[in-house]
């Protein structure tokens, strides 16, 4: 559970909000729309088995004296693995000094208990944009399995996006699976294009990368587009 909850005031300018991550079956709250973005992109990892905002909090003095500090990271992160991450999620552009050293206190006390701490900033506009698009075909509920199939066979070789889902059916129908397959990393886009189009090259999965993402989580390039 949450260590503490997201406030909503007039004049806000973030936009705290929920969001239901497939990965857990469950929703994960967010403060801000960077947030949000590293949510979209942890749910479509498949090395990433589970995820908590405000999981705990962590309180200290400096030197032992002084006024107490305290700071409750963003984000825990459970791997397929067993590993553990701890995330920050902070602009580059608005670490304060006074922030600089809590996430320097907190990278010390995760490595004290075996677990990595990673402090992100912007998710790529590119990758959030596409992440934002598939992540509306995240449900198992749009994964047809007879239609999964046949894209799977028609994408043995590098195809356009469109154009092959056509061989397949109708796109109303088949499209909404195609995309489900690109979310769960069945199917990966060709990094030479940008934003998701009719014409981006979809093709499987580097049996290699496969591997690597059991452990390790994949690259983003897979829906970087």
């Amino acid at each position: 559970m949450q260590v503490r909850g997201f406030p909503s005031y007039r004049g806000q300018r973030d936009f705290p909000g929920w969001y239901w991550a497939a990965t857990c079956a469950d929703l994960v709250g967010y403060d801000s729309w960077v947030e949000f973005g590293h949510l979209m992109r942890l749910d479509s990892e498949p090395a990433v088995v589970a995820m908590a905002s405000q999981p705990f909090r962590l309180s200290w003095r400096c030197g032992g004296r002084g006024p107490r500090v305290m700071h409750t990271p963003d984000y825990f992160v459970r791997h397929r693995d067993g590993a553990a991450v701890v995330l920050d999620v902070r602009p580059d552009d608005r670490i304060e000094p006074a922030d600089a050293v809590k996430f320097s206190v907190t990278a010390v006390a995760c490595a004290r208990v075996g677990w990595r701490y990673e402090r992100v900033g912007v998710v790529d506009p590119v990758l959030a944009a596409n992440l934002r698009w598939l992540s509306g075909y995240r449900h198992p509920r749009v994964r047809r399995e007879p239609v999964a199939e046949a894209l799977r066979a028609v994408f043995a070789e590098p195809q356009g996006l469109l154009s092959a889902a056509r061989m397949v059916g109708d796109p109303i129908a088949v499209l909404p699976v195609l995309y489900h397959l690109i979310w769960c990393r069945e199917l990966v886009v060709d990094p030479g294009f940008e934003r998701l189009s009719p014409a981006t090259v979809v093709r499987p999965m580097p049996p290699a990368v496969k591997e690597v993402g059991n452990d390790a989580g994949p690259s983003t390039a897979a829906v970087a587009g």
